[in-house]
């Protein structure tokens, strides 16, 4: 069992703590660990018409899914929540159905021990961890999306990480997602899976 808290923008963009309490993933783990799915910029219907298979063949193993916004409607995440639970942001292409949903601008969660915190776009490249780390103090992993460019980067304190998307890769030569394995508070795999 792994307890997940999740703090999110209220009025005013403080921060307020919504408890979630204790959830299970599909099946338990000997290990206590926690798989995670990281999608972002998903942008259905344009893009996503439903959930592609290698993306599906991922998230059947997946504990929890984290997306990092640009959904575009609602029914994605809906179509998420029958794999596994979902924590979601919002992205400038989401509108009120996706925030009905539960999509904040910015979230932070405890996440089996590991302090996380997500947010769609994490503004220039240059500067971009540093900046993140004083937007974020507390986390040890940040997630974001808006570029569709994936990156994993870390400085041995904290981890960025953008899982690109899985289905407008752009410039990219793949369509990506992320796969992250949490143990005891420290993120023991993070990886880009190409899903195209």
């Amino acid at each position: 069992m792994c307890n997940v808290h999740i703090l999110a923008a209220g009025r005013g963009g403080d921060l307020q703590r919504q408890a979630v309490g204790a959830w299970r993933g599909r099946r338990a783990r000997q290990d206590g660990g926690v798989q995670v799915v990281v999608l972002s910029d998903t942008h259905a219907p344009r893009r996503w018409k439903s959930c592609p298979p290698a993306v599906a063949a991922r998230l059947r193993g997946a504990d929890l899914i984290l997306h990092a916004g640009d959904v575009c409607t609602a029914a994605v995440l809906d179509e998420l929540s029958d794999y596994a639970p979902v924590r979601v942001v919002r992205g400038n292409n989401d509108g009120p159905d996706v925030a009905a949903w539960g999509a904040p601008p910015v979230l932070e969660l405890d996440l089996a021990g590991l302090p996380v915190a997500m947010i769609h776009d994490s503004g220039a490249r240059s500067g971009r961890l540093t900046r993140l780390r004083r937007q974020f103090p507390a986390a040890r992993l940040v997630v974001f999306g808006h570029s569709h460019i994936p990156l994993t980067e870390s400085d041995g304190d904290v981890r960025i990480f953008n899982p690109g998307s899985p289905t407008d890769r752009r410039s990219q030569p793949q369509g990506t997602m992320g796969v992250l394995r949490i143990e005891d508070g420290q993120i023991v795999a993070a990886g880009i899976v190409p899903v195209t």
